[in-house]
């Protein structure tokens, strides 16, 4: 009796402390920024939100970010597949660098890219000379999210692959399928699930980036200035309405792609 008793005790206090903890770190932040966003009213948010500057930052984030989960999709397969399904000298190494952008600070990579694609480098000075721009300009925005949300559709896909029935490749070979139908009709359809799941994380993750794209991207209003730079310029303007304006739209956009990853995820348990 005494021993359920602090089973109980136990498992309260672990309850107790997950609420405490969602509560106070995860549940009343977004409730504030909801709550300042809308204390001036509802034409006053809406107002902030159509407003020019604001507006062309959430749409260039979302365009960008966009750019940037079609390209982490159709890369990450691939490295998902060349690390899954071959063994080459260095696998065992690069399989780990994967995960180096969830560990790497933001800001460490958004210095990476300035210092390999910037002005005073051999790629960019090629550019400049064939009349690209890569630094401080869009490119650069899209290949900083891109680094960033790299490991999302690795990390997705290879479980799949891991988990995929071989006989039925090998039985599309053997009744005279080619490769690349093979792989559209056998292998596609097993990586589809991860490929879809691990982009809309990637495409949640590349809106809100900040501490790469803030180096690389040269923060021109209405050109290269992305949302989150914009909401770290409201702070420093004493503006914390319009800052939690689009700070909404992007935690809107972020809840919409999590409930969407969590109803595919469902799905497919139940299948």
């Amino acid at each position: 009796m005494n021993s359920l008793l602090q089973r109980r005790d136990v498992m309260w206090g672990f309850r107790t402390t997950l609420i405490l903890y969602t509560l106070l770190l995860i549940i009343l932040p977004i409730a504030g920024i909801y709550v300042q966003s809308f204390s001036g009213g509802v034409p006053v948010f809406i107002q902030s939100i159509f407003e020019p500057l604001a507006w062309k930052s959430i749409w260039l984030t979302f365009r960008l970010s966009l750019l940037a989960t079609i390209l982490n999709v159709i890369i990450g397969t691939i490295c998902a597949w060349v690390l899954h399904r071959y063994r080459f000298p260095g696998r065992t190494f690069l399989n780990s660098l994967v995960d180096l952008p969830f560990a790497l600070p933001t800001a460490v990579g958004g210095l990476m890219i300035l210092l390999l694609l910037g002005p005073n480098s051999w790629i960019g000075g090629l550019a400049h000379a064939a009349g690209m721009r890569i630094v401080f300009a869009e490119p650069a925005i899209v290949i900083a999210m891109v680094f960033v949300t790299f490991p999302f559709v690795i990390r997705a896909v290879q479980p799949l692959l891991e988990e995929a029935d071989r006989t039925q490749e090998e039985a599309a070979h053997t009744l005279g399928a080619s490769k690349l139908h093979t792989f559209f009709k056998v292998l596609l359809p097993q990586m589809r699930p991860g490929m879809i799941s691990g982009g809309m994380l990637a495409f949640s993750r590349a809106l809100a980036e900040f501490g790469a794209v803030v180096l690389v991207a040269g923060n021109i209003p209405g050109k290269t200035l992305i949302a989150s730079v914009f909401i770290f310029g409201e702070i420093e303007s004493d503006n914390p309405q319009g800052a939690a304006a689009v700070s909404v739209m992007l935690l809107t956009l972020s809840f919409i792609v999590l409930w969407v990853v969590n109803m595919l995820q469902s799905r497919g348990e139940k299948r």
